[in-house]
């Protein structure tokens, strides 16, 4: 699937990220991921969000960060999911995990929407 293409300066940045987030979204569906819960947040400041709750066919709980970017320079979307950035989705995911009786297994992927098309990255991180 290829990010859909648009004129510089007829999006904003969050729409930008929005369409990104839909693409991501539909990719993941047509791979037999079922949608949970969009952008995922914990209660008060300094907590962290998740973009994608999605379960798999096998029960696998999969916590999504979805990055885009115009350009591949600076180390295109997958290089800014830096450490603190990770930090922040575990802390979400935990904070989600305890509204459950048995948390499930789960895994951190992540999905670069770049103008070249979409790619996943399964298990890109883990919670250590």
């Amino acid at each position: 699937m290829v990010f859909p293409q648009v004129k510089a300066g007829t999006l904003s940045t969050k729409q930008l990220g929005d369409a990104a987030e839909d693409a991501a979204l539909q990719h993941l569906q047509a791979h037999g991921l079922r949608l949970l819960e969009r952008n995922y947040r914990t209660p008060g400041r300094g907590g962290g969000e998740i973009d994608l709750i999605m379960r798999t066919p096998d029960g696998t709980l999969v916590f999504v960060e979805v990055r885009s970017r115009k350009s591949a320079s600076h180390g295109g979307a997958g290089a800014s999911v830096t450490a603190l950035k990770q930090r922040r989705i575990v802390f979400a995911a935990r904070h989600y995990l305890l509204r459950l009786r048995t948390p499930p297994p789960c895994r951190f992927d992540v999905v670069v929407s770049e103008p070249a098309g979409i790619e996943w990255l399964q298990a890109a991180f883990d919670a250590n």
